[in-house]
């Protein structure tokens, strides 16, 4: 017989002992800035992952690593949310965020704690380069001028991207090469203080030295964020991270340490995807 899975559901303002919870304090208190528990989702009945037992530590960079069409994104974007947004879509088992399930904090608080950044940079293109970075602080409460300037200011220095943009923040963020956008997409998330920081192959289309400048932002940004990246680059990964989730078909086949995944892997399976006889 299989096992019924708890299926996720969560309500915006329905939690349980919610006066009791204070998330400030659950991050200061926890080792992990996320776990996961028997995460399975499922698209019309189909698994695209199944059983996933993940744990992130704070301040830390992991890679996900795996052939096409392993379940790296559909992973790292159940992380955020963002299959409530798909038609068919399931998600079940357990995310917790700092040691506290999901269901006790509000979704709003939820989707700024955990940011995300897109492979392909998106920056509203209607908007300047000021106006992108302030779009997430103006879209739910009105915020003074003063607090705005210095956001924008700050994001944009912790995306690398504040002296090539400083004398023309009012210029259409579209005028900015790839790369720049890509930071300036960057700067827009960091802009609504996350916690964690989800980054799915935000790399692949830039020329080598626009992923230079953004692993260096990366590597700079994990002493205050705690960031997961989904990468096809094994050199990327293997420079970039702390620690290396190895995904197949679905399944997270082996999670350690960077160095010890590509040095010396459990499994074998493993293995020879490092060393490229598959992928």
């Amino acid at each position: 017989m299989t096992e019924e899975k708890e299926i996720l559901t969560v309500s915006p303002g329905v939690q349980t002992d919610k006066t009791e919870f204070n998330p400030e304090e659950a991050y200061e208190k926890s080792k992990f800035a996320l776990e996961t528990e028997n995460l399975t989702v499922t698209f019309n009945g189909r698994e695209a992952i199944s059983d996933i037992n993940s744990k992130f530590r704070k301040h830390t960079i992991t890679a996900i690593i795996g052939p096409s069409g392993c379940g790296k994104s559909t992973f790292l974007r159940s992380l955020n949310f963002m299959h409530d947004l798909t038609p068919g879509a399931e998600v079940s088992g357990s995310i917790k965020i700092h040691g506290k399930d999901i269901s006790e904090y509000d979704m709003t608080d939820v989707r700024r704690r955990v940011g995300m950044v897109f492979q392909k940079p998106n920056p509203f293109p209607t908007m300047t380069i000021y106006d992108n970075v302030a779009a997430g602080l103006t879209l739910h409460k009105r915020q003074s001028r003063k607090i705005l300037d210095e956001t924008v200011e700050r994001s944009l220095r912790l995306a690398g991207l504040w002296e090539e943009t400083k004398d023309r923040l009012k210029v259409s963020a579209m005028a900015l090469s790839g790369g720049q956008q890509q930071r300036l997409c960057i700067a827009r998330t960091l802009a609504i203080n996350p916690e964690i920081v989800l980054f799915d192959e935000p790399t692949s289309a830039l020329d080598p030295i626009s992923t230079s400048k953004i692993e260096e932002t990366l590597y700079m940004l994990k002493k205050d964020y705690t960031i997961i990246i989904v990468t096809h680059n094994m050199q990327q990964a293997s420079r970039l991270s702390d620690y290396t989730s190895f995904f197949y078909l679905g399944k997270l086949i082996e999670h350690s340490k960077t160095r010890t995944v590509f040095t010396a892997p459990k499994n074998k399976l493993t293995e020879e995807y490092v060393i490229g006889k598959f992928g």
